[in-house]
């Protein structure tokens, strides 16, 4: 069935960015494959995420059916838009059907996209990985492709007002070299590795983001070990 409402989201979405003057720092595309399945694995600082995960499959001209939780298809107006774009409802209390759901997509040659810390992180540090996205990628016998995401926390995240001014802001999508997971190897393994390289590409992020903090009241974006006043994953923790 050919998607009707996915592509024109992403012109309103690519309008909206314009409109924002956003600026892109994207790396590493020509990784996302042409066709078959593969699972997109990203980290997770702000509720846009989604959207500019999936901007990373573009230049391959794919489409991400992103695993989100249920209580986003039930809302009014992103719950028609999700089903339409056929993302894939997640009840935390019975992950099953998801699973399965994913697990038929990837065999059909979609790709999948994931967030295995699961929330965002409060801290813009990584948190631990749960080890679904492994075990879809070593049952369905596709590639994990990990991506990292930087400076989409200040346009919205937890416990932060939204910010959709006209601010330049600079968003970095860096995409890694796909990770296959070993014919002997361990979901918990396929997982660590997996985190690993997307830390590597967080850090590259950072290291490369072309702006910094105006000042100590606008340092709350930085995450506290660069300097910043974000939560300490300590912290963030008990938030």
């Amino acid at each position: 069935m050919a998607d009707l409402v996915y592509p024109p989201v992403i012109g309103a979405a690519r309008a909206w960015f314009k409109a924002l003057d956003l600026k892109f720092d994207m790396q590493g595309t020509e990784h996302i494959p042409s066709r078959g399945g593969a699972v997109l694995v990203s980290n997770h600082i702000s509720y846009l995420d989604f959207v500019f995960a999936g901007l990373a499959a573009q230049p391959a001209k794919r489409l991400v059916r992103f695993m989100a939780k249920e209580s986003v298809f039930r809302h009014k107006v992103s719950g028609p838009l999700m089903r339409a774009m056929k993302h894939i409802p997640v009840d935390r209390s019975q992950g099953d059907d998801a699973y399965r759901h994913a697990l038929r997509s990837l065999r059909e040659g979609e790709v999948i996209g994931v967030f295995p810390e699961a929330t965002i992180s409060r801290s813009f540090t990584l948190k631990d990985f749960k080890s679904g996205a492994a075990r879809l990628a070593q049952e369905a016998r596709v590639p994990l492709v990990p991506v990292a995401l930087w400076g989409t926390q200040r346009l919205w995240t937890k416990g932060q007002k939204r910010d959709f001014g006209r601010n330049h802001f600079p968003i970095s999508i860096h995409v890694g070299e796909p990770v296959h997971p070993g014919p002997d190897e361990t979901a918990p393994g396929v997982t660590e590795r997996l985190r690993g390289r997307v830390q590597e590409l967080l850090e590259a992020a950072q290291r490369a983001y072309p702006a910094a903090p105006k000042g100590p009241e606008d340092s709350w974006w930085l995450p506290a070990h660069l300097g910043g006043t974000a939560p300490t994953p300590a912290q963030a923790r008990a938030l």
